[in-house]
């Protein structure tokens, strides 16, 4: 059953390869009193002046990833919000729900899914009218449309799958930030701990939402993976230091929450697709940095994740800046996302682990692996090839996997949707599986979504 909805607020930014892989790097294939449980919180957007005051609700019990004051005040609260726990717990998800409680969770799934809808609408214009809007915009916009139309078919049958199914948990509260949400796609069979991929899905830090990943998330979980979709603050709610954050704190999260929903706390993966491959690399490498150093706290560990899975990423902001403005995301909204020209660097993992002074910090990363398709226009498989040849010369264990022709959305989304053998989608279960060959084994075909003229058709269309 999902969690409480969380206060939505608003604050100003600020300024297999499971051992070491061999020297290849590719392979062609307001303020918030917490004492206070009533507490009011202001909605504002840096870019209008609308705002207002609602309610905090309790948050989720056992969320590990953040704590709060302690005082006797905050010692009610605390209470109260395990009390709430009791509802809303991860222990939970193992019981089966009846058909009164789905249809109220499927209710409240809705209900804030509008509001989250309604919230990127409004954010998103006072966007375009603070930035204006340029043609390149405009005709991506159309061609988008024209794309999902194209690919309605099968958007409806996974849109029905993540709203009515019983292995998909919505809205899983894991910080105090706005959007601080993920969903949880559980497999069928409970027969021992399952290995869990924490899934950090793309959108150009604008318009990403873990919903973009209930079609990886439905048939990783029919493989017997876990997956969770970890949700985050996009541009302009926030800039890339506060996507980093939330990225770290869902996957916090979910590290320290695994056995609850049967993961293994053992066989934790962290991927991210497009920008989200970007921002779950940015929250690593500042993690490993976190560890290396001396006397900083951390509420996870790199050595809790097995692999990190970068899919279609970008990791060299410096490279992408004049690419991006050429296909329509223009330097200075770009710049503005990343909290300006100075703080290029400081995101650019790739750049980063170059830096002598954190060796020890590189040392610390777990296996790196990255997907791209040879016909990326979003981001050129350069990308990933560049940073995987960077982090082998600096001594981290890093792979490039390249696949002849594929799209910055074959890999995530058409491909997906043809049903049938995918060489990313098997390369990617076979490392996860690596150590279970009877799950390994255990393959259910993957049915067609959509006709192949109309997946043919999108991919012409597509503006990415």
């Amino acid at each position: 059953m999902p969690s409480q909805i969380l206060p939505i607020t608003q604050r100003p930014s600020e300024p297999s390869i499971l051992e070491a892989s061999p020297p290849t790097s590719m392979l062609i294939k307001p303020e918030i009193d917490h004492d206070d449980p009533t507490t009011s919180l202001i909605i504002s957007c840096q870019f209008g002046d609308d705002e207002k005051a609602v309610n905090v609700k309790p948050l989720l019990s056992r969320a590990s990833s953040y704590s709060s004051t302690s005082s006797a005040n905050g010692s009610y609260y605390q209470h109260r919000r395990r009390r709430s726990g009791s509802e809303n717990s991860l222990a939970s998800l193992s019981d089966g729900s009846g058909g009164g409680s789905r249809r109220r969770s499927f209710s409240k799934g809705v209900g804030h899914a509008a509001a989250e809808t309604f919230l990127v609408t409004r954010l998103s214009l006072k966007l375009l009218r603070y930035l204006g809007v340029g043609y390149r915009w405009i005709t991506r916009f159309l061609a988008l449309g024209c794309y999902a139309l194209l690919l309605m078919p099968g958007f409806i049958q996974v849109g029905y799958y993540y709203f009515f199914s019983s292995q998909v948990r919505r809205g899983i509260v894991y910080g105090d930030q706005p959007r601080n949400r993920l969903d949880l796609y559980l497999p069928k069979t409970s027969d021992g701990p399952k290995p869990i991929v924490a899934f950090v899905t793309g959108g150009a830090w604008i318009i990403g939402y873990k919903a973009w990943g209930s079609l990886l998330g439905q048939q990783l979980s029919d493989r017997g993976i876990i997956v969770a979709c970890i949700d985050y603050r996009n541009f302009p709610q926030g800039t890339i230091k506060d996507m980093v954050m939330d990225a770290s704190q869902g996957i916090s999260f979910v590290c320290n929450n695994a056995s609850e929903f049967g993961g293994d706390p053992e066989r934790i993966y962290l991927m991210g697709q497009s920008a989200g491959a970007h921002i779950a690399a940015c929250a690593l490498l500042e993690q490993a940095i976190k560890e290396a150093g001396e006397g900083e706290s951390t509420s996870w560990s790199v050595s809790q994740i097995k692999a990190y899975f970068g899919l279609s990423g970008g990791y060299n902001l410096f490279d992408l800046v004049d690419h991006f403005h050429s296909r329509g995301l223009y330097r200075s909204i770009f710049l503005s996302i990343m909290d300006g020209e100075q703080s290029l660097r400081l995101y650019s993992p790739e750049v980063l682990v170059q830096d002598p002074n954190i060796k020890n910090a590189v040392s610390l990363l777990p296996s790196i692996i990255l997907f791209h398709g040879t016909g990326d226009y979003s981001i050129p498989a350069d990308a990933s090839k560049n940073f995987a040849n960077t982090l082998q010369r600096v001594g981290g264990k890093a792979e490039s996997i390249l696949y002849e022709g594929k799209t910055h959305t074959d890999l995530f989304l058409q491909d997906l949707m043809r049903g049938g053998r995918d060489d990313m989608f098997e390369d990617l279960v076979a490392i996860v599986h690596a150590e279970d060959r009877e799950s390994l084994a255990e393959a259910p075909p993957r049915r067609r979504l959509v006709p192949e003229f109309m997946i043919k058709l999108a991919r012409s269309v597509s503006p990415f």
